[in-house]
């Protein structure tokens, strides 16, 4: 039995690391820390969590703990993570990995000196990124042309409708750290367009270069509600990853383009389109439904991971800190108004 405590009682905890914990067998939540006793006791008796703590260093140095979940604020990240790794304890760590690049290179150097030690990075992907890479693998559509990726919501007010709801408590009308230039470590751009970015590295590999440009449309912030950039990457293709937080009615969606056809994405399903002719621009063409085979939820893989004593294959650490310096360049790219060059890439496994 793995024995996971979590650092950070909010909405992340409440929706997704604890309901999914739950129901796998091996993984068990034994201790979660935060700021809030009502928060802490109402996740611990929905949950069966035996142990609670205000305090980071009661969770870090409870001795019975193999791994530790970071579910904290954005700008906390990194040094939550360095704490766990220093710990000796395998680490989940929520999107996105950090805010800067000298933090990553911190987690990088922290984890490359204690390999066996796991460090699932999100985001998770489902199947249907993992069927695209074996349809791109395969050649199914060719050489690779082109891609897109969108990831975008109603912002965080509507996420904390959902999580004071859960917590049973007033809904605030504007007190969001999200909106706070001076603590929330990014706008839109590291919240929702971290899995954007991700999944197109995850698909085409190492980007070379990106183009980006920010904008506030309509959140009461200094920062970015809305964003798009564009990146070359090292196989010849481009890419466009689009977020933002002023889209309620959400969209996430993918399509790959290539030489001989295309993959798109239709909610949980893939779909597969060639030309109906070689020879006839307008002939009708030939779409097909292929079946994606399911894959383990983000706490089974990481599970899977600490069990046989490897890194993921693709929410890793590497890619993280990858998609970090890919936000990281557009961040420049838009204040600069030109096209900025990346120094590497994900390292191999």
């Amino acid at each position: 039995m793995i024995r996971v405590g979590i650092l950070g009682a909010g909405g992340i905890a409440a929706l997704s690391h604890l309901p999914e914990i739950a129901t796998i067998e091996g993984m068990q939540v034994t201790h979660i820390c935060g700021r809030t006793e009502r928060r802490l006791r109402l996740l611990c008796d929905r949950f069966a969590v035996p142990r609670y703590s205000t305090d980071w260093n009661d969770l870090l140095n409870d001795e019975d703990l193999d791994a530790v979940i970071v579910a904290l604020p954005h700008p906390l990240h990194a040094e939550a993570g360095l704490a766990v790794l220093e710990r000796g304890l395998h680490l989940f760590m929520q999107k996105p990995l950090c805010t800067t690049m000298e933090e990553a290179d911190q987690l990088v150097a922290a984890s490359e000196a204690r390999p066996e030690q796991i460090v699932y990075c999100r985001p998770s992907f489902g199947e249907v990124v993992y069927e695209i890479r074996r349809q791109i693998a395969a050649g199914t559509i060719g050489l690779v042309s082109g891609a897109l990726a969108r990831h975008s919501h109603g912002g965080p007010e509507v996420y904390y409708a959902e999580v004071a709801d859960t917590f049973e408590e007033p809904r605030a009308e504007d007190d969001f750290w999200f909106f706070d230039a001076d603590t929330a470590g990014g706008g839109a751009l590291i919240d929702m367009g971290v899995y954007a970015i991700a999944t197109l590295v995850a698909l085409l590999g190492t980007a070379t270069a990106v183009t980006a440009r920010m904008t506030t449309v309509n959140k009461a912030t200094a920062m970015e509600d809305t964003a798009t950039l564009i990146l070359d990457f090292e196989n010849g293709a481009l890419g466009t990853a689009e977020t933002g937080w002023c889209d309620p009615a959400r969209s996430s969606y993918l399509r790959v383009h290539g030489t001989t056809g295309k993959l798109i994405q239709d909610g949980e399903s893939l779909q597969y389109i060639r030309p109906g002719s070689a020879d006839r621009e307008w002939a009708t063409p030939i779409i097909e439904t292929l079946p994606a085979p399911g894959v383990p939820n983000q706490h089974v893989e990481w599970l899977r991971c600490i069990a046989s004593g490897t890194q993921p294959e693709l929410s890793n650490l590497w890619a993280a800190r990858h998609v970090t310096e890919i936000m990281s360049a557009a961040i420049a790219s838009n204040a600069q108004g030109r096209r900025i060059s990346l120094q590497s890439g994900p390292f191999p496994l």
